[in-house]
């Protein structure tokens, strides 16, 4: 008993101090990342902020290949909440020492209650149940019945269960599963869909805000368009995560509204790529004469029109 006791204390001290390398890995990887972008505004300080975000997404690409080669010699990878958490701090630790500054009062307070709120809701979602169905629950035993014996969904309850999905990545079966996200460390599922949308909103929202801020300190600061070495470490850290931001608001951007079109339509991202692989997705047109097999088109059958899917989405994810 002592022996089994002590091996689960060794496997909790290797888990912890495999998470806190992990931790160390993506703080050092993060600021290595930000510091990395202060050479665009330093060295091509007069350039039009096309060009500087183009040589943003170089340093970037240069940076994250650099870290992962070092990650596999020193065989620690880094995390990709921790990324998502440090990224956020060193924002907001550059807005709080420099941009602040130069920007109101009131607006200040809102920004802050932002940052908040985000960190507040990153450390939700992390810990957040999608919609698991574990051993032994009333839904797992539905869903190996439906399996085994081929049941059809004839009212709500069986409907959803049709929309059960295998994750790989937590080697688990999640209600309304949308994808794993790596960032947030948690499948998104039918129990915290809404939380995730809400999430990607205050992103944006967020990074918005702050990409304002910096531009009126840079503008009072007359950075933007300055001559090579004109910038000093402090200038070069607001348009370098003002970069970044830009960056970042236009894949969330583009993300966010890829997920209200599926809200929209009522589908997942796993079913749109994947549909081949579920049934009720599949419709075949019988082959015509002269041709020698069927051909299998898309269709969604839990498309009820825009107003009912939306419906939808808040009732049973909300």
């Amino acid at each position: 008993m002592q022996q089994i006791q002590d091996q689960r204390k060794k496997k909790v001290l290797v888990s912890c101090f495999k998470q806190i390398g992990r931790c160390t890995v993506s703080c050092v990887l993060v600021l290595l990342t930000q510091f990395a972008l202060t050479l665009v505004p330093h060295f091509f300080p007069a350039s039009s902020l096309l060009v500087q975000l183009t040589l943003s997404v170089v340093v970037l690409v240069f940076v994250l290949g650099l870290g992962r080669w070092c990650r596999r010699i020193v065989g620690v990878y880094a995390s990709a909440p921790a990324l998502v958490f440090f990224n956020l701090i060193f924002i907001w630790a550059v807005y709080i020492f420099i941009v602040r500054q130069a920007i109101p009062y009131f607006i200040s307070i809102v920004f802050n209650i932002e940052v908040t709120l985000l960190i507040l809701g990153v450390c939700s979602i992390l810990s957040s149940d999608p919609g698991l169905v574990t051993h032994g629950s009333s839904d797992a035993n539905k869903l190996i019945e439906t399996k085994a014996f081929g049941v059809e969904a004839h009212n709500e309850g069986s409907a959803l269960l049709k929309r059960v999905r295998y994750c790989k990545s937590c080697k688990a079966y999640i209600k309304g599963f949308d994808h794993h996200c790596p960032a947030f460390g948690n499948c998104i599922g039918q129990n915290n869909y809404v939380l995730f949308m809400i999430l990607l909103a205050g992103f944006l929202t967020t990074e918005a805000s702050y990409i304002f801020c910096s531009s009126q300190f840079s503008r009072g600061s007359q950075i933007l368009g300055g001559t090579l070495f004109e910038t000093d470490l402090a200038g070069s850290l607001v348009v370098s995560t003002l970069l970044f931001s830009l960056l970042q608001v236009i894949w969330q951007g583009v993300f966010f509204t890829w997920h209200l079109y599926c809200i929209c339509f009522n589908i997942r991202t796993d079913e749109w790529i994947n549909w081949k692989k579920y049934p009720e997705f599949q419709f075949v047109i019988q082959s015509q004469p002269g041709e020698s097999f069927a051909r299998v088109m898309f269709k969604n059958p839990y498309d009820n029109g825009y107003l009912q899917n939306v419906k939808e989405f808040l009732s049973v994810n909300g």
